[in-house]
């Protein structure tokens, strides 16, 4: 049980099934809030690989320079850099756009939601 769940196949089976929750979470995103638009199916995967580079590289540099601002707003800060993560992926991402920040903290906040609740009935 050990090996396997740290072996590679189970990494990979594991990243692909959180790149495709992500882009199911994004469509969702999209009907829903009327400031987050995507194309089709295709703009949606390629949103969802864009969000995750920028959520791994990006967010962390930008959470350790806003953490004083994060910790004076006791952490609201990071609803508004989502939203922000969220613009940058758009502008990577053609037939991706997000009409302004509020449309961001929003979809940011619906995607978080979403996703994190299909990842629990996936799991169940």
């Amino acid at each position: 049980m050990y090996r396997e769940y740290y072996s590679a196949a189970y990494r990979r089976r594991s990243w692909v099934i959180r790149w495709l929750i992500n882009t199911i979470a994004l469509l969702v995103t999209a009907a829903i809030l009327p400031g987050v638009e995507v194309r089709n199916v295709f703009t949606a995967l390629l949103a969802a690989a864009a969000m995750g580079v920028v959520n791994a590289f990006v967010r962390p540099i930008f959470l350790i320079l806003t953490l004083p601002l994060n910790l004076l707003t006791l952490g609201l800060f990071t609803f508004v850099l989502n939203g922000l993560m969220l613009l940058l992926a758009a502008l990577f991402v053609p037939g991706f756009t997000v009409s302004g920040l509020m449309s961001a903290i929003g979809g940011a906040l619906i995607l978080s939601l979403v996703s994190s609740l299909i990842s629990r009935v996936a799991r169940a």
